[in-house]
């Protein structure tokens, strides 16, 4: 390994104008980072440059560096574009973390009992989602300090609250109590 990983940063939308700029839908938490005019995004594994990038109502807008008309921009519609990474960088705020830290990292229940598997972040307005691979399939847990209290990256675990439901149907076996009528 090299020390560097390729890092999803965003998918390009729309041609906007006539001069070869595209918005993008970003997924990353640091666009000011990634995208900065005459640095670089990798497409297909190869660097282009950033020709210009400005905000737009609240619309990240790129060019790209010989896409120069409306035609060029249209055809890297859905194009995905990625960042070259110190594998080893983690965000600058406390607390914050890649997604590509908490991608595999296994999911213990309140008892210590490993319930899964993180398979997926997924970004919503809201507040960010885990999704938790399980036993009897995928469960999303919001990722808030209440119901994740603890992530620890060196021990490769993510823990989970103890909140009925959160990681198992009521209906599972062994998820509420069951409570015995007489009859």
């Amino acid at each position: 390994m090299d020390g560097f990983e390729d890092v999803l940063i965003g998918t390009i939308g729309r041609a906007h104008g006539l001069r070869g700029e595209v918005s993008v839908r970003v997924r990353t938490d640091e666009p000011d980072l990634r995208y900065v005019a005459g640095g670089s995004v990798l497409i297909d594994g190869r660097e282009r440059e950033l020709a210009s990038v400005r905000w737009h109502s609240g619309t990240l807008l790129i060019r790209l560096a010989g896409a120069a008309d409306r035609t060029a921009a249209e055809a890297l519609r859905g194009t995905d574009l990625w960042a070259r990474v110190p594998a080893d960088a983690v965000p600058q705020e406390e607390d914050a973390y890649y997604d590509r830290q908490l991608v595999g990292l296994a999911v213990v229940d309140a008892a210590g009992e490993r319930v899964g598997t993180i398979a997926d972040v997924r970004h919503l307005p809201a507040q960010d989602l885990l999704a938790v691979r399980t036993p009897v399939g995928e469960r999303l847990v919001p990722f808030v300090s209440a119901l994740v209290p603890v992530v620890d990256l060196e021990a490769g675990v993510v823990h989970v609250a103890d909140v009925g439901g959160l990681l198992s149907d009521p209906e599972e076996p062994g998820s509420e109590p069951q409570v015995q009528g007489r009859g």
